[in-house]
């Protein structure tokens, strides 16, 4: 468990089902994230993720604990093979806390945590170029950008651009 000023990060339990349902099932979240993240958000999408990320690790899905809820999520997809030392990084908070800092507080935090406590030495992160907030989150947060990837992804009945963002352990 890691504790924030804001919230607390720690591994995803059983009983966020109905808290991850309710505030996962939001368009406005689902736009900016892969289509594994479905919209609707159903109960029965909660326990397909929660039979994934239950026992896993911090270093693997953590839960985004506010007021006793869990309100977003972070974690890694891991590289394997002669990128196995880094991984892609994503995560996403209930609408109702924006704007408030705490993406960036969680994902300092969380970025520092794993680097302290794996062997990656590079974590990146696909951002599609619409999502000016997860951009400026990431550039508070110390990662660079590397490029542009253009038409890299096929979301919400358009192509768009995937931004490539990575920090590195120092």
């Amino acid at each position: 468990m890691i504790s924030l000023q804001s919230c607390i990060l720690r591994p995803w339990q059983w009983s966020d089902r109905n808290n991850l349902a309710l505030h996962a099932n939001n368009r406005n979240i689902s736009i900016n994230l892969r289509d594994s993240f479905p919209w609707p958000y159903t109960l029965d999408d909660a326990d397909a993720f929660l039979n994934l990320a239950v026992g896993q690790t911090l270093t693997r899905f953590a839960a985004i604990e506010i007021n006793g809820e869990a309100v977003g999520g972070i974690g890694l997809e891991s590289f394997y093979d002669v990128n196995r030392f880094g991984s892609e990084i994503g995560y996403w908070l209930s609408e109702k806390y924006w704007g408030k800092g705490i993406m960036s507080e969680v994902l300092r935090a969380y970025t520092s945590y794993v680097f302290q406590n794996t062997e990656l030495v590079r974590l990146e992160a696909l951002v599609f170029s619409w999502n000016r907030s997860s951009v400026t989150v990431l550039e508070r947060c110390g990662y660079g950008f590397e490029g542009r990837l253009k038409k890299a992804c096929f979301k919400a009945d358009q192509w768009c651009d995937q931004l490539i963002y990575a920090k590195l352990k120092e």
